[in-house]
C-alpha cells in the first residue's frame, strides 16, 4: 500500500529554517510532487511543486525563501523553508503523481511564532 509521510513540521519563530521531507512507503514514484499549505476553514493552496521532467513553480509569497527539491529515485521530496514568516504558518500536504494516480500525505503542522 502507497503511503506519503510528511515530517518535520514544527514551532520555530519568524525568522528561523525548517525542512519538510516527503518519504513515500510503497511501490509509487514522486514523478510530479507538490506542498500545499491549509490554514483552518481554507482551502490547500499550492505552496510550490515540481513537475516530472523538473519544472518548478513557487507561489509568489514564497519565491526566494522555499526550495522543493526531490532525491533522483523520486522517493523522497522535500521543502526547504527559510525566513519563514507567521503568514507561512499551516498544515503542509504533500502530493505526488505518477501515472494518472495521486497520493496525499496527512501533513505536518508548521506554526511560526512573530
Amino acid at each position: 500500500q502507497v503511503q506519503l509521510v510528511e515530517s518535520g513540521g514544527g514551532l520555530v519563530q519568524a525568522g528561523e529554517s525548517l525542512r519538510l521531507s516527503c518519504t513515500v512507503t510503497g511501490s509509487f514514484q514522486l514523478l510530479y510532487m507538490a506542498w500545499y499549505r491549509q490554514t483552518p476553514g481554507t482551502q490547500r493552496t499550492l505552496v510550490a511543486d515540481i513537475a516530472t521532467y523538473g519544472y518548478i513553480t513557487y507561489a509568489d509569497s514564497v519565491k526566494g525563501r522555499f526550495t522543493i527539491s526531490r532525491d533522483s529515485a523520486k522517493t523522497t521530496g522535500y521543502l526547504e523553508m527559510n525566513n519563514l514568516k507567521p503568514e507561512d504558518t499551516g498544515v503542509y500536504y504533500c502530493l505526488g503523481r505518477q501515472s494518472g494516480v495521486e497520493h496525499w500525505g496527512k501533513g505536518t503542522l508548521v506554526t511560526v511564532s512573530s
